[in-house]
């Protein structure tokens, strides 16, 4: 038995969420999964009811789950950086969900704003570090709000931080991989501290992984190879706020925010599972937001679970509704999201049913 915590947080969130809740629950009565969940009302209208963000008594009642299931965090009403702090970035730290996965994968040629690329040139996944580096938050301000003020924020970067996610990248290198190949991604030319430490750590690491194809790319040269030979990358690991900064990049290459998905993953404690757009509360409640990137996070968390041969069940929905048009206006579609989500469950299941029939 597993049990999810189901936080959907703001604007869209549960509507897309709600979406992916459905293919779970068709998971959970067909082969008997023992998946189990429960609501958490975390978000802004706690916040602003209450002052509270994650209080906690509900941050220790989190512990005793196998996982959390988030929407979208923001609202218009909440100065910006309360409740992505105080709720996503305290969840992954108290957590230590020190592995940011974020797949950029392609799925309808049409989507890709790239001239002459195609679903084979656009299927790489960043391994983002994920609890250190610059959003470690040691910094501060000095004589604030005069002529002379100072504001430090400094980048941390640890060798047990480092070598842990280099040594996951080249892990999942081996079991995922296409080639396999890793890349590492850093700015060690100019921060000649802390990048020098990915440089060791990638080298002295990577003699283990003889198998491993491995190369080294600076961070602005890697933003022109994603968008001049995306093809060149199959897995690429780098620290916190480049990896944030390359995966919006690789979001907009894969066809848009509407089909990113992102793990906050510890592999031997809880993991955090979401898409990665925003609340969009223009549109929240009209039941016209995209679910696609919900329920593909949805699929990731079951592949964290153990469940990996369902996860690729809900990639395959994911890629029918694409090739049939059955999607979201964002998309080019006319469907609403509940329609989205009911066509997901009904081509599992039609695709289960060809299986048992052959």
């Amino acid at each position: 038995m597993s049990n999810i915590a189901y936080i959907p947080g703001d604007g869209i969130g549960e509507e897309v969420t709600r979406q992916g809740i459905k293919v779970l629950d068709y998971f959970n009565s067909v082969y008997d999964l023992g998946l189990k969940f429960e609501k958490f009302d975390l978000g802004a209208e706690r916040y602003l009811k209450t002052g509270e963000v994650l209080p906690d008594d509900v941050l220790n009642k989190l512990e005793t789950f196998d996982a959390i299931y988030l929407g979208a965090v923001g609202d218009p009403r909440v100065k910006p950086g309360i409740l992505e702090k105080g709720l996503l970035l305290k969840i992954r730290f108290y957590f230590d969900q020190y592995i940011n996965l974020r797949p950029v994968k392609l799925y309808k040629k049409e989507f890709c704003p790239l001239k002459g690329k195609g679903i084979k040139d656009i299927d790489f996944t960043v391994v983002r570090e994920n609890t250190e580096g610059i959003y470690a938050g040691i910094g501060g301000f000095l004589k604030k709000d005069t002529p002379d003020e100072i504001a430090t924020q400094e980048m941390i970067s640890t060798r047990k931080g480092v070598d842990r996610i280099i040594k996951y990248a080249f892990e999942y290198a081996q079991e995922f991989g296409r080639e396999p190949k890793l890349t590492v991604c850093d700015k060690s030319n100019v921060l000649t501290y802390a990048h020098d430490l990915w440089q060791r750590s990638f080298k002295e690491m990577g003699k283990n992984y003889p198998d491993v194809k491995q190369n080294h790319y600076l961070v602005d040269a890697i933003t022109m190879k994603m968008v001049r030979n995306p093809e060149i990358f199959d897995i690429i690991v780098t620290c916190n706020i480049f990896g944030d900064i390359i995966t919006d990049l690789g979001a907009e290459i894969q066809g848009g925010m509407g089909l990113a998905v992102s793990g906050n993953i510890n592999p031997d404690s809880i993991s955090m599972f979401e898409p990665v757009h925003g609340s969009a509360p223009d549109i929240a409640g009209q039941n016209t937001a995209n679910p696609l990137a919900s329920v593909l996070a949805a699929g990731m968390m079951l592949q964290q679970l153990g469940f990996g041969s369902l996860s690729q069940k809900v990639e395959a929905a994911v890629k029918d509704a694409l090739a049939n048009d059955m999607l979201t206006c964002d998309c080019g579609g006319d469907l609403s999201t509940d329609e989205v989500g009911d066509y997901l469950v009904d081509s599992i299941k039609s695709n289960e049913e060809g299986e048992n029939d052959a």
